[in-house]
């Protein structure tokens, strides 16, 4: 007979995986290679950036209260006293009176405290400049460590670094870092029924999805999907596989074999290996109620649903966010219709995100698990938790894109 398994919330098999969830590696790469890694060391920077005052604009710099009271009108008369190049390095002062032309990043004389933007000047002759704006203190100029001062503390390890983000660390000089490894993840995809998609499906066959839709979503958050051959429901050949991809990945997603069933076989392969734990076998969620896990050694195995919808919207709640380190992209909009959900488990509904003028709506995408369009036409899911029994017709909810 069949052991049934007992379900457990979704919170808490959101924490179990947590608290197991293997420890990343680091190392260290080259700036050049860090690009969409996490930092797995807080940047501190060494120096003050700019290290010093700098014009933000083409012009003349000036003593500030040399332009007090000037207008179009009744321009300040200011001495040009010569012009600073990029790249210069100005070790002079310049007296009240006098000005010096700048181009936008030079820096300033040691007195200077303001530019004047060319827009506001005129040249009377060679060497007498018309101002005919005042400016004030620090006007037009980005003071030394305005931007970064030294010893502050720019990002904190766990961060995922962007293009703009590895562009700052170039300007603090940084050309080495140390990043987390990315998760090595295998994906196996389980069952009699199930044959690659280069293949014309007989009745009572259907093709590998899970294999590809979890490959491109663990590829998603940033990690390695290693994808093995399709297994039959068989005791010996999961087993040889889920060995082998224990040797090489991180975390194993089995799909398929997580129900209740004679030839359901999942479960009796993670108990059979000498050092495993069952984390859980079952979730009070819809879709996905079968889902379990299982650490063998410091590694993690999910067997997720067979059908695609839950496979796939399972990843999504339940192992994105603890693959990802980038924050969930949510937006809120009102109910289209009422949608019901059974109290004491979660429901995770897809829908789509339709526009009305100033108004967004959240418009539910229903069907059976099996049905992949599902997840293909909708633009992310809402949440019902399990103390509630659905949503209202124009209630606000939340929006969690996938």
């Amino acid at each position: 007979m069949p052991e049934f398994f007992k379900v457990i919330k979704y919170e808490e098999a959101l924490i179990s995986l947590k608290n197991n969830f293997p420890l990343k590696l680091r190392k260290k790469v080259f700036l050049n290679e860090a690009n969409n890694c996490i930092l797995a060391e807080d940047i501190v920077s060494s120096e003050d950036i700019p290290f010093f005052d700098r014009s933000t604009v083409d012009g003349y710099t000036v003593l500030a209260e040399d332009t007090f009271g000037s207008s179009e009108s009744m321009p300040a008369f200011l001495q040009c006293i010569g012009e600073i190049k990029m790249g210069d390095t100005v070790s002079y002062k310049i007296e009240t009176g006098k000005c010096v032309w700048i181009p936008t990043g030079g820096m300033l004389p040691l007195n200077a405290n303001a530019v004047v933007m060319v827009e506001y000047t005129e040249k009377l002759d060679e060497n007498t400049v018309l101002i005919h704006r005042p400016v004030g203190p620090g006007e037009n100029v980005i003071q030394k460590g305005e931007d970064v001062r030294a010893g502050q503390k720019v990002f904190k390890s766990g961060k995922l670094l962007r293009p703009q983000d590895i562009g700052f660390l170039a300007s603090l000089g940084i050309d080495r870092i140390e990043v987390f490894d990315s998760y090595n993840i295998g994906i196996i995809s389980t069952g009699d029924e199930i044959v690659p998609i280069n293949k014309k499906p007989l009745p009572g066959q259907v093709r590998d999805i899970n294999s590809y839709s979890l490959a491109a979503a663990v590829s998603a958050c940033g990690c390695k999907a290693q994808n093995y051959p399709i297994i039959k429901d068989n005791f010996n050949e999961l087993k040889s596989y889920l060995k082998d991809a224990l040797t090489w990945n991180d975390i194993v997603l089995i799909s398929g074999g997580s129900s209740v069933g004679i030839m359901d076989v999942t479960l009796d392969v993670l108990r059979s290996f000498e050092d495993s734990e069952i984390l859980f076998h079952g979730i009070a969620v819809k879709p996905g109620k079968p889902t379990m896990a299982a650490k063998i050694r410091e590694k993690l195995v999910v067997g997720l649903p067979g059908h695609p919808v839950s496979a796939l919207t399972i990843f999504y709640v339940l192992l994105k966010p603890l693959l990802s380190c980038t924050m969930p992209v949510k937006t809120e909009a009102f109910m289209s219709m009422n949608i019901a959900s059974q109290a004491g488990r979660d429901d995770f509904v897809p829908v789509r995100i339709v526009d009305n003028g100033d108004l967004k709506e959240a418009v539910p995408v229903l069907g059976k698990s099996g049905m992949m369009s599902i997840l293909a036409m909708a633009d992310g899911y809402i949440h019902v938790p399990y103390e509630k029994q659905g949503f209202s017709k124009g209630e606000k909810v939340e929006v969690i894109f996938f």
